[in-house]
């Protein structure tokens, strides 16, 4: 690998999941303490005086790898028009398509894979610091992060590309993630948020028993860590301790991101998911019995190969009956190199798609108002994230940042107030945002 001159300033602009989030924060981290500037993400870089710009990418699904490539179409234009000196590409993207994109895109000065951080801090002729490798270059509000307790997975779903470029599922030792976790802490992070592929399999390479439990236990104990908040957990074989740990702890959100994808037994097979539709329906019964009040967020995938109007009825039926706090879909996207695409037939027209995700969707916007509607006149707690368009921006535990609805509120701005914990008075609703008022 030829190793250019140290930068003096980099942007990294970054792309797809918070997983990704959290693998450019390392890089970052590892520059800035080298002597390279960061110019924050999304600043002018034809005024910015970025030198190298790095797109950290994702593949994973269409619309996610149609975004990645323009953002790097973009960076090249702002390379061709002298705004920087140099391109490069890493992340899920490169890694799956690599040899493509070297064809179709040549002006980038290189191409690394989603696992090259290594690679990337030697082009850039900066000494790998070990001390760094439980620090972060924070790029979320200060008072949240995410932790990534995981890479890869060994999963099979049919439709899910990511083993195939993200590897076998490998666990983060519990004492390298608290020592990240108390770094996250002394900057001022309040809110953690655990992420994986599957945090439910965490522990079982290096520990031979699922170990999620135990991890929260030791993040609980960290002084500062006010919020641990679970995402991606996958259904089959999940962890009841979790629960038990959930149900009792005042700091781990009585929340719980479990991507079910569908409910009828022909389609959970189809996607081979290892549960079908009595098991899923008996873990949400689960949760809810084990942990009073907790908030569920799902995904769905519409028009898998498998799903006719029988099944998609079935789908409708079982949101209706469990009526989730929050739920998102997706309509199935064939991807090369899946089981799914070699194995099965996408037979279901592309209107056909849309229509049952407009469908589910409408149902889910009457599901969410509802519960919205449920907490108006309550006190809650809420995280203060923002100030913007004249309100504070707020979450409660029943909302992780990014991906859910948040909770606006009057007041004269004051800065001491952003990233601290407050009472709020609910006062409206609709199916996404809630209303309300501090409580001095």
């Amino acid at each position: 690998m030829n190793q250019q001159s140290k930068p003096k300033k980099v942007q990294v602009a970054t792309l797809g999941c918070s997983k990704n989030k959290v693998d450019s924060e390392h890089l970052m981290v590892q520059l800035e303490r080298a002597g390279i500037a960061i110019s924050p993400e999304g600043e002018d870089l034809s005024t910015a005086g970025v030198d190298t710009l790095i797109i950290n990418t994702c593949g994973f699904i269409g619309d996610a790898k149609e975004e990645s490539i323009q953002a790097i179409l973009e960076g090249v234009e702002a390379k061709n028009q002298g705004h920087i000196s140099q391109v490069l590409v890493w992340g899920c993207l490169s890694q799956r398509y690599r040899e493509e994109l070297i064809e179709a895109i040549p002006e980038v000065d290189r191409f690394f894979g989603a696992y090259d951080l290594d690679n990337i801090l030697a082009y850039l002729g900066v000494e790998k610091n070990p001390l760094l490798l439980t620090q972060r270059y924070l790029t979320t509000p200060k008072h949240y992060a995410y932790l990534k307790i995981s890479e890869g997975c060994d999963r099979q779903c049919s439709y899910c590309a990511i083993p195939g470029i993200r590897g076998r599922h490998i666990s983060v030792p519990i004492e390298e993630l608290v020592r990240e976790a108390e770094f996250l802490a002394s900057i001022g992070v309040k809110e953690l948020i655990l992420i994986a592929q599957d945090t439910t399999y965490y522990g079982l390479d290096i520990y031979r028993k699922r170990a999620l439990a135990q991890l929260i236990e030791r993040l609980e104990a960290i002084k500062g860590i006010e919020w641990i908040r679970i995402h991606y957990s996958y259904p089959a074989s999940f962890p009841d301790d979790v629960l038990e740990i959930m149900a009792h702890s005042p700091k781990v959100c009585k929340y719980m991101d479990i991507p079910l994808q569908h409910s009828a037994d022909k389609v959970l097979a189809a996607m081979r998911r290892n549960i079908d539709g009595k098991q899923t329906r008996a873990l949400v019964e689960r949760m809810r019995e084990k942990v009073p009040g907790i908030v569920l967020r799902t995904t769905m995938i519409v028009g898998h190969p498998g799903e006719g109007k029988r099944e998609f009825q079935d789908l409708l039926n079982f949101v209706q009956e469990y009526k989730f706090e929050r739920l998102g879909a997706f309509t199935y996207s064939e991807e090369e190199g899946t089981w799914g695409a070699e194995n099965l037939k996408d037979t279901i027209r592309k209107g056909i798609k849309q229509e049952r995700y407009e469908e589910l969707m409408e149902l889910q916007s009457g599901i969410s108002l509802e519960f919205n509607n449920s907490r108006v006149g309550s006190v809650e707690r809420v995280l203060v994230d923002s100030f913007t368009d004249g309100v504070y921006v707020a979450r409660t535990s029943k909302e992780s940042p990014e991906v859910d609805g948040e909770v606006l509120l009057g007041g004269e701005f004051d800065p001491a107030r952003i990233g601290t914990f407050a009472d709020a008075m609910i006062t409206g609703a609709n199916e996404y945002d809630l209303l309300g008022e501090f409580i001095k």
